[in-house]
C-alpha cells in the first residue's frame, strides 16, 4: 500500500467507498477516505464520469507479542479481465465498422497508478480513433472503461491504444522530460508541465527517476493533475 492509498471508483460516491471497501477488506471506521471526484451522469450520458475516492487504511497500533498485519497490497489484472476488455472493446469496434487485430499486455505501476492493462488495436484506417491530441482514443478508453467496470463490478486498471500511439507518444513525453529537466537545472527553478493523465505523468516520472539533479512531483487534483520537475538546487519559482 502506497502512502497516498488506493483509488476507488462508482457511479456515485457511496459505491466507490463500498468497492473499496470490499477490495480492502477493512471496515469504514478502519480507513481514511478522501473525495477525489463526485462524479457525474452528465447531459444524455454525455460527459459522464465516475466517483472517485482515494482510501487509506489507517495505522493500528501493534499489540505485544501480535506481528503486524500486512496491508492488502493492488490487485494486478487478471486473464478474465483481459478477455472481457478484449471483448468489449471488440464488439464497440465492430459496431462502428472496424474489424480489428486486439492485443493485450499488462503495464507495471507507477508512482500515479496501479498495473494496468494495455489493449491494442491494429486495424486499416484504425488512425482516425485517435483523434486531435488523442482526444477521440481517451473518449474511446474512457467508454471501454466504464463498460468493463461495470460488468466486472470493480474497477479495472486498463488504457487503449491504437497503431501504437501510445508508444509514439511515450517517446515524446520522454524527450520532452529530458529537455525540461535541463531548463530546470539552467535556471534554478521549478518547471510546471501541462495537465496530463495518469498513464502520461508516469512516464515523466520514470523517465527522469535515475537523474541526479532533478526530482519530480506530481501535484493537483483530477483533470488538472501535472508533473512538476524540480531542480535539486531550486533558486524558487
Amino acid at each position: 500500500m502506497s502512502a497516498e492509498g488506493r483509488i476507488f471508483y462508482g457511479e456515485t460516491v457511496e459505491t466507490a467507498i463500498q468497492a473499496g471497501l470490499t477490495a480492502l477488506r477493512l471496515p469504514r471506521e478502519a480507513v481514511e477516505i478522501e473525495i477525489l471526484d463526485e462524479g457525474s451522469r452528465g447531459i444524455l450520458g454525455i460527459g459522464a464520469r465516475m466517483a472517485r475516492v482515494r482510501m487509506t487504511p489507517r495505522a493500528i497500533p501493534e499489540a505485544p507479542g501480535l506481528a503486524p498485519v500486512p496491508a492488502p497490497t493492488p490487485e494486478a489484472p487478471t486473464s478474465t479481465d483481459a478477455d472481457l476488455a478484449r471483448s468489449v472493446l471488440s464488439d464497440l469496434l465492430r459496431r462502428m465498422g472496424f474489424t480489428a487485430e486486439i492485443t493485450v499486455r499488462e503495464l507495471a505501476g507507477g508512482p500515479d497508478e496501479e498495473p494496468s492493462l494495455v489493449l491494442n488495436v491494429q486495424a486499416s484506417g484504425a488512425d482516425v480513433l485517435i483523434g486531435p491530441k488523442g482526444e477521440t482514443l481517451a473518449a474511446l478508453q474512457h467508454i471501454v472503461r466504464l463498460i468493463v467496470n461495470q460488468r466486472a463490478g470493480r474497477k479495472v486498471n486498463l488504457l487503449v491504444d491504437v497503431q501504437d500511439y501510445r508508444e509514439r507518444r511515450k517517446r515524446s513525453l520522454e524527450r520532452l522530460a529530458e529537455q525540461m529537466a535541463a531548463r530546470a537545472v539552467k535556471s534554478g527553478r521549478t518547471v510546471y508541465l501541462e495537465p496530463m493523465p495518469p498513464y502520461e505523468r508516469r512516464i515523466i516520472h520514470l523517465a527522469l527517476r535515475n537523474r541526479s539533479d532533478v526530482t519530480t512531483q506530481s501535484v493537483g487534483e483530477g483533470n488538472r493533475r501535472r508533473v512538476t520537475i524540480i531542480p535539486r538546487t531550486s533558486k524558487g519559482g
